[in-house]
Formats: C-alpha cells, structure tokens, sequence
C-alpha cells in the first residue's frame, strides 16, 4: 500500500479513529454478524471528522479487523450527526512535491478500494454530513443509506481540485453521466450547493433515506435484507448511451464558461475529463487518472488560492476584526426600517426572518408603506409554499410586520435602519427628526453605499449612535456587510450592529467611514479605468473582454448594466468629490444616465446577451485606444494602488479584509485567491506599491 505522510510545517493532524463492533443481525432476520465501523475524531459536532494520514491508517486497521473476522457483511458510520467532512485539507499548502501530491491520492484509494473490493457486501450508514471524500468512502461501498436531516456534496471542483479518491470515476458509473455532472460540477460551481437526503436518494447516489432517530436500527435492517436476499438493489449500466455522456459533457462544459467568463479553469475542466473518461475505464485506470489529475492540481497555485479564500471566508465568519466585546451588545426587541422601496423591503424581509422580533416600515404615504408590508408577507407566504416555513412560522412573522406613515411608531425600537434616497441632506434630516422620537439608546444605522455616515450624525445630540451598515444586492443572498464607524460611534453602538449582522447570518468587516466604504471604492475604481479605456478610443468591446482571462462570472459592463448607471454615477461622482481626480466622472456613463440607456448590452432573440446599440452611439469618441492587455493592467495597477491607500488610510485594518471584502462582495473568483495575494503573485504589487500586500505570503501561497 502507498505511503501518506504529512508535509514538513503542516499542522498536526486531528486523527479521527475507527472502532469496529460486531452486531447480532438475527434480530433483523440474517443469520451472522455485521461488522460496524465508526469513525470519531473525538471532539463535538464543531469539528467534523476528516481524513488525513492516520485517520486513513485507522480506517485501514479497521478494515483489516472487520475483514479477518467472521462476520458477514460490514458498515460504516460515524460519530453522532456527522459521517465525514472528507480530506484533511490543512496539509495540502505544504505540499512541496509532486510525489507528496501523488501519494495523497493513491492512498485514500488503497484505503477506501478495500470496502468495494471486499468479498464481504459492504454498507455505508451515512448518518451526517458527507462532504468530499466523506462521500466518496460511502461510494466505494456497495450500498449506501442516509440520514434524512443529512446534506452531502462532493464540492471539490469549488476548491480547485476534482473528487480524487474515487467520486469522479464511480459517481458516473453508479447514476450515469449527467446526475454526476449535476452533483460534481453544478452544484460545486453554485456556491458550493449540497444535496439533501431526498435529493441523494432521487439522483440514486443512495438506496435509502431514514429518519435520524432510529437511523442505525433501520440501517441495519436494510443491510439484513440484502445479506438475507429479501431485498434487492438493481444497478444500471449507462455506458452504452452515448446521447447521455454527450449531453452531460456539454452541459458541464457550458456551467463552466457561464461561470467563469469563458476563462479556461482547471478543475471544473478536469473533472469532466474524468467523469467522461469513466465510461470506458477500469476502477483502477480510473483512479490513476484521478491520482494524476489531482497531484497536478494540488502543485498548482488555484487550489493554493482557493484554500486561502476558503479558508479566510470561515475565519471571518466567525470573528470580526476589531470588534468591541460581544457583552456590550444591547438587546433589540424591535426594529424600525425608514423607507418601503425594494431595498428597504429585502431588509425588512431579512430581519423579521432572522430576528423574529417586530419590525415595522415607513414611507412618505400609505400607498408605498401599504406596498412595501404586502411585497414582505408575500415573500413569506412563498417560503412557506416552497416548505422552508411551516405555516404556523410563516403567520407569526407576517404579523411580526408591520408599517405606517408617522415616524412615532419608531418610539420603542431599538434598531433603526434607513434605506431612502441616497442624498445626504435627506438622511441629515431624517436622523434629526428620528432622534426627537427615539430613545437614546435606540441605533441609528444606515445603508449608503458612499455618503458619509459621520456627517449624517452632524447636529444629534448622540452622534455616538450612528453607523454604517452597508449590505449588498441581493440582500438575502449577498454574505457580506460592511459595518462602518464614524469617529464618533461608540462601542456599545457597534456591538449591537454586529450582534444584529451576526443574527441576519452575514460575514462582517468593521471599517473606517471613508467614501464607497471598502467594495464600492475598489470595484468603482476598477470599472472606472474601463470605462475611461472606452471613452479614450479603445472599443467597448475589447475593453470589456480584457478581464475574462481572469474567470470573473461577469464581464465590468455586465455587472454595470445590474448595479444600473444611475448609481454607478452617483457612486462615482461621490467618490471623484471626496477622493480626487482619479475617479473620473465618464462623460459615456454621464451620456447613457441623461438618455435612459441601462445597459451596454440587450438580450436578442435567442436570449444572449448582445451590444446595445443605443448605448454604442453615446460612447465618447476618443483617439488613443488601448489593448486588451494594457487594459487589463490598468485595472490591476488601479486596484493595487487604491488597496494601498486604504490600509495606509486605517479603511480596515488587514490586508485579508480587503480580500474578504472582494471575495464575498464583489464576487472575486475564489481560484485567485483573494485580489491582494493574486496582485503579490503577478508582480503587481510590488511594481505599483513597491512592496506585497502579504510579504511572508499566505498559509496557502508560496512566499
């Protein structure tokens, strides 16, 4: 068997143990035993078992006892709640050669090939979580039940890798080529999607689902009727249908430039090479590709900066930089949202969802508060229809809604958010008429996307309690909020944001309040050196195409004609007045905003996005045009030297803030690795700045 050791400065392994425990299967109506091995790391439910060197060991050892004894089938299972979360991928950053890389692979495969090569029938009792190779042992196995409240996924392709211990070659072969697409390439490629039992069972990748409380006893008597031959589990052959292996190909390959921008991504790409190759190899050509494919994959820098990223997306969600002692926090017991437009709405939506406590909107007449309380319940009554509510859920949050055109009812709420016109005089006096009806204690927060929150405080009598709470669109489905202190916001003030960011479920940054906050300074400075390109001479469409290389889901004119050029002006417009002439005001962006054009692009007759002519008639008609290329470094210096200043300037206080910020709230693809560590490894940095944003590197970047 192949060898496994962890690499020099990796750190030390949580070993997660096998025990083996025979059970009397006459009770089940089999005659014999069935050996049941459980795996168990030892620690609660916050740390998942995972698979690194010696857990694998374990599970040999568990395996071999299970085999040398007399019984007549065996299972496997884990700790309460959770199967296996997968590979220990703590080790791979540390991974210096390509041999280290290979013995990763062939030694899950020795390990788990021994459950499908056994003589004895084998049974994967899947009782939790199964993420990664925690599912792929389950598929080595030649049946397979699941908990019901169990969520598996195989989300390698999401981390730069492909399912390398067996799930690329035998997910294929067990439910066909285009379930194994779904399962391997679209779901990874949807942020990481899971399956939920029903969908495991209807997709085939399991042949039972029970309820959790008595999981194990129906398992073992779903393994009974195999082992006695009362039940029997038919499997189909889909090499033969060749329409299927085609279409699946497709598909997958078109989830893949959809979600990349056309830019050539390795994983995704790979891992529908070896789905393919699947219908005509062997188990063991099979896993050889995958042993390959992997170790090249892990000696490459996406993976490197995908567990960067992923790994700095979990840190943050649990702690927030900077942030004042959670005991500080003040209780909310009710919540005020000023104004009952869209935006408004989706708030007000997220905080009755997640905080269950009143919440009630205003807006200048009844017709738009009427409006905004009856698009809420509405949305309500849809999750209940989708059943993610149950009926009784759904009617005590819509009565938890409510609105009215008189600012007093606001009197008891101790939690005010506004998302009116994004003018600053408007939300001056807003503040100023509120603080006259609230209690001094009551938060006053806002969602400007630029303007600044401090001088929306100028003239209250408690400034202290004003603060920035910056979301992004969608609400429910954008993960990042920007919390911004004033000069003058107090710690109680901003504990209380971040207790209410930390209910509502999103990952938060705590940042100086400085125009565009950390997202919309970046991103706008970023499309502003493209649309300058454009109005310089350079074709609308080759400046457009210079950043697909990178693997952006949408091109800048893209993303533009979704954030709508009115507020991408007034964005940039704030920005050119508070920061300089480096953000320009685009005479085209002007054009299109005075005309009505929303976009660059329309859809055509089939659908696709193609050029709107409207908007190619108002583009300035400059003389000096760019390349592609020129373009595309433009935009990367622009970004560098603004991330400069703004650690300089105290914005945020990380590096690994920003790329937080751009991760979740610009949508900066996760094979990069966060923008400031993808700057360093391009020489960017240091040619703008004269210095890396992270000089010793990251966890999972070369220095």
């Amino acid at each position: 068997m192949s060898e496994m050791t962890t690499p020099a400065g990796a750190p030390e392994e949580v070993v997660t143990k096998a025990f083996v425990r025979e059970i009397d299967l006459g009770a089940f109506g089999a005659a014999g035993t069935l050996s049941l091995i459980t795996i168990d790391n030892g620690m609660d439910h916050t740390r998942p078992n995972t698979l690194g060197p010696k857990s694998l060991q374990e599970l040999d050892n568990a395996i071999t006892a299970a085999e040398s004894s007399s019984s007549v089938a065996i299972a496997i299972t884990g700790k309460p709640f959770i199967f296996a979360a997968g590979a220990d991928l703590s080790a791979l950053p540390f991974v210096s050669d390509k041999s280290q890389a290979l013995s990763i692979g062939k030694y899950g495969h020795d390990v788990f090939k021994r459950l499908g090569r056994s003589k004895k029938p084998t049974f994967a009792f899947i009782n939790g979580l199964a993420l990664g190779g925690g599912l792929e042992v389950g598929l080595h196995c030649h049946y397979r039940t699941l908990a019901s409240t169990a969520f598996t996924a195989l989300p390698e392709c999401f981390l730069g890798i492909v399912p390398g211990w067996g799930g690329a070659t035998l997910l294929p072969k067990l439910i066909g080529p285009e379930k194994a697409v779904q399962v391997i390439i679209l779901n990874a490629l949807n942020n990481n999607t899971m399956m939920k039992a029903k969908d495991a069972l209807g997709l085939g990748v399991v042949d039972a689902v029970f309820e959790p409380a008595d999981f194990l006893e129906k398992s073992v008597a779903f393994a009974a009727a195999i082992i006695s031959g009362k039940q029997k589990i038919e499997r189909k052959d889909h090499s033969a249908d060749n329409a299927a292996w085609d279409a699946a190909m497709a598909t997958g390959k078109a989830a893949v430039a959809k979600k990349y921008g056309g830019a050539e991504i390795a994983a995704p790409l790979r891992a529908l090479e070896l789905i393919s190759a699947a219908r005509i190899n062997t188990l063991d050509q099979g896993f050889d590709a995958e042993d390959e494919i992997l170790a090249n994959l892990v000696m490459g820098n996406p993976l490197r900066a995908s567990l960067y990223a992923f790994n700095l997306i979990q840190k943050k969600r649990k702690k927030v930089e900077g942030a004042p002692k959670p005991a500080l926090a003040r209780k909310v017991t009710k919540v005020g949202v000023v104004g009952a437009g869209l935006m408004a709405s989706q708030l007000a939506l997220l905080l009755v969802r997640n905080l269950k406590v009143p919440v009630v909107m205003t807006d200048l007449d009844q017709a738009r508060v009427d409006k905004g309380v009856e698009w809420v319940r509405a949305e309500i009554t849809k999750l209940v229809e989708k059943k993610r509510l149950s009926e009784e859920a759904g009617r005590r949050l819509s009565l938890l809604v409510s609105g009215s055109v008189d600012q007093k009812v606001f009197a008891s709420a101790d939690f005010i958010i506004e998302a009116v016109f994004e003018e600053l005089a408007i939300k001056q006096k807003l503040f100023k008429d509120l603080e006259a009806i609230i209690s001094p204690e009551c938060v006053l927060a806002t969602n400007t996307s630029s303007l600044s929150v401090e001088k929306m405080g100028e003239g209250l009598s408690h400034p202290e309690r004003v603060v920035g709470f910056h979301f992004f669109n969608p609400v429910a489905v954008m993960p990042l909020l920007e919390v911004a202190r004033t000069s003058k916001t107090d710690d109680a003030t901003t504990a209380t944001a971040i207790n209410v960011g930390k209910e509502l479920k999103k990952t938060m940054i705590i940042c100086k309040d400085a125009p565009g906050f950390v997202v919309n300074r970046l991103l706008t400075r970023f499309m502003g050196e493209v649309t300058d390109a454009v109005d310089e001479g350079t074709p609308a469409d080759v400046a457009d195409n210079a950043l697909r290389p990178l693997g952006f889901p949408m091109s800048p004119f893209e993303l533009f004609g979704l954030v709508g050029p009115g507020v991408a002006l007034h964005v940039s417009k704030t920005l050119h007045n508070n920061l300089g002439p480096r953000y320009r005001i685009s005479p085209t962006v002007q054009r299109l905003v005075d005309n009505g054009v929303k976009s660059f692009y329309i859809k055509d007759e089939s659908g696709k996005l193609a050029p709107n002519p409207e908007a190619l008639a108002l583009v300035e008609k400059g003389s000096n045009a760019s390349s592609s290329e020129e373009v595309r470094m433009r935009a990367l210096k622009a970004l560098a030297e603004e991330a400069r200043m703004m650690l300089d300037e105290g914005v945020v206080s990380t590096p690994a803030e920003i790329d937080l910020c751009m991760l979740l709230g610009a949508g900066w693809p996760m094979h990069l690795g966060g923008i400031l560590p993808y700057l360093d490894r391009e020489g960017i940095s240091e040619a703008v700045c004269g210095q890396r944003f992270h000089p010793h590197g990251v966890a999972s970047l070369p220095a």
